[in-house]
This record gives structure tokens, C-alpha cells and sequence, in this order.
């Protein structure tokens, strides 16, 4: 008489304990590297009142008149969504226009709400647009890549110069923008974006760049190092 297996093969369509188990654990992995790589925000979220408290008033020689007069993105659920810290003012020094100023910060830029650019928002308030110039914002240390147009409506000319900052990116177009999004995807990251922007009324765009370019400079200098390093790096 013959002697049953020892060990006896599992019935079709039967997979052993064993193997289960380690497809099980496999599959445990598999999930929880996913979760470990899946991008997270690389800042912490910054409140509105300390997002101003950080944002110089008088410095240097330069003066806060109001913080009115400064061209907005339109007033929508969209511009909710995409700033979590909106602030404007307008300052003026001795010999020089009046600098008007829009700093526009979000803790997570996730490829969908990126940094909402000027030449978005100008238009929808009546402008005609001349096209965006690429300039270099010399800092106390290095520079800053930005942009400069002349937007004009009846009664109104106005010289923009601006810089946006995501992630480690100073992306100057909508392409741009997109790409430091996902690069940043990749390195595991959900980057924040920043927008300073800087405008005259009334001057030529050749006159109003240096002026527009030291105003930069200077606040920067003035700000606090966290502020710094929000617009910066």
C-alpha cells in the first residue's frame, strides 16, 4: 500500500499561507513607500496676522502712504483659493513717484492653484498689456529673475515690474511655473509661492526700472529674515 505526501501539494486554485502572507507584506510595502513618496508641503502653514507682521511699513527713507490705489486679482472663490496672505501699500521717498506694492503668498502650490501672474489680473481691470520684458533685480547678494510691462487704461499708465518665487524656482511664465511644480513633485515636495510686485503711474517703463529695481532691493533688505527668505530663498 502506498504512503500518502508528507507534504502534499495545496488544491488548485489554493495559494499556501506562506506565500500569502509574503504577497500580503509585499503589497503592505508597496503601499507604504507610495505613502512615504507622495509629496508633502515643504513650509509650514503661515497665519494672515503674522504673514503681516512680517511686511515692513516706513524704511529707510521711504514712507507708507496707504495701502489702497494697488490693481488686485479679480475678486473671486479662485483668488481665495489661491492666497492664503494678501497684502498691499503704497510708499513714496523724496524725488521719487509713488511705489505701489502687492505681496501675495500661498503655503502650497500644487500644480492646479499655481501663483496668480499680473498679466493675468491687469487685463480683467480694463488694461491693455505691452509684452512682458525679462529684467534682473541685482540684490545685496546675487539678483532675482523678474518681469516688467506697461499696462495702460483711460486716464492711466502704469509700469509693473514683478518676481514670483516656487519652491526653489523664480519662474517668469506659466510654463515655467508648471515645471517647478513638478520638479518639486518629484523631490517630494508641495513647494509655497510668492508673488512681489512693484508698480509707478504717470513715468516712462525706462525710467521707472531702476526705480522699481531699488524699491525691491531696499524692502527686501529691510524685511525681517523670515520675510527674506520667503521672497528669496
Amino acid at each position: 500500500m502506498r504512503k500518502s505526501d508528507d507534504n502534499p501539494l495545496p488544491a488548485e486554485g489554493k495559494t499556501p499561507l506562506g506565500r500569502r502572507a509574503v504577497m500580503g507584506g509585499l503589497l503592505a510595502l508597496a503601499s507604504g513607500i507610495a505613502y512615504a513618496r507622495q509629496p508633502k508641503p515643504s513650509m509650514p502653514v503661515l497665519k494672515k496676522d503674522t504673514f503681516e507682521s512680517l511686511v515692513p511699513g516706513p524704511f529707510g527713507n521711504w514712507q507708507v502712504i496707504s495701502d489702497g490705489g494697488v490693481v488686485l486679482p479679480p475678486p473671486d472663490a479662485l483668488r481665495d483659493r489661491l492666497y492664503d496672505n494678501l497684502v498691499t501699500r503704497a510708499f513714496q521717498t523724496q524725488g521719487s513717484p509713488l511705489v505701489m506694492m502687492l505681496l501675495a503668498y500661498n503655503n502650497e502650490q500644487d500644480g492646479v492653484l499655481q501663483v496668480h501672474r499680473p498679466e493675468v489680473c491687469y487685463p480683467v481691470g480694463g488694461f491693455q498689456l505691452s509684452d512682458t520684458q525679462k529684467v534682473d533685480i541685482p540684490l545685496e547678494r546675487g539678483s532675482v529673475p523678474a518681469n516688467i510691462f506697461t499696462a495702460e487704461a483711460p486716464g492711466r499708465i502704469e509700469q509693473v515690474m514683478y518676481f514670483t518665487r516656487l519652491g526653489k524656482a523664480f519662474p517668469r511664465s506659466w510654463a515655467e511655473q508648471r515645471i517647478a511644480v513638478v520638479n518639486a513633485n518629484l523631490a517630494g515636495d508641495i513647494p509655497d509661492g510668492i508673488m512681489m510686485r512693484v508698480s509707478v503711474i504717470g513715468i516712462s517703463q525706462q525710467r521707472a526700472q531702476p526705480i522699481l529695481a531699488r524699491f525691491t532691493r531696499e524692502f527686501i533688505s529691510a524685511s525681517p529674515v523670515r520675510l527674506q527668505r520667503l521672497l528669496v530663498g
